[in-house]
């Protein structure tokens, strides 16, 4: 199952953009209102939205200044959350969310729907930096 969210400009070069993605600490202002728990341990955070399981991601890979990839935790449910960063400008970029998993049909069904607006989320208070 892939998700990708809109690609949005953002008044941050792409250094300023790669540099907040990679301090795993400012994800916690682009999670959702509903958060009930937000806690980073080294390169991995977990967070938890309400009504939902607890995740653990962690970070797989950095491609200065133009993609920064976080990945499940946990091997049950394998998924990868990357960020695209596009230099526009000197102080001006193109951002844009994906979502890749291997979820088994049942599963990719039950979660698209909160997983796409989870996503939406993150790129609309990414557009807010």
């Amino acid at each position: 199952m892939n998700i990708e969210g809109n690609s949005v400009n953002v008044k941050k070069s792409s250094k300023e953009i790669f540099e907040f993605l990679t301090n795993l600490s400012n994800f916690e202002q682009l999670m959702p209102e509903n958060t009930e728990k937000f806690e980073v341990d080294g390169e991995s955070f977990i967070f938890g939205l309400k009504g939902m399981p607890e995740i653990r991601l962690v970070m797989k890979e950095k491609t200065e200044y133009s993609n920064v990839t976080l990945g499940a935790a946990s091997s049950k449910l394998p998924f990868t959350l990357a960020a695209d960063i596009n230099e526009v400008s000197d102080n001006e970029s193109n951002v844009q969310l994906k979502f890749e998993s291997s979820f088994n049909p049942m599963m990719a069904m039950m979660v698209k729907k909160p997983l796409t607006k989870f996503i939406e989320t993150l790129t609309e208070n990414i557009e807010k930096l």
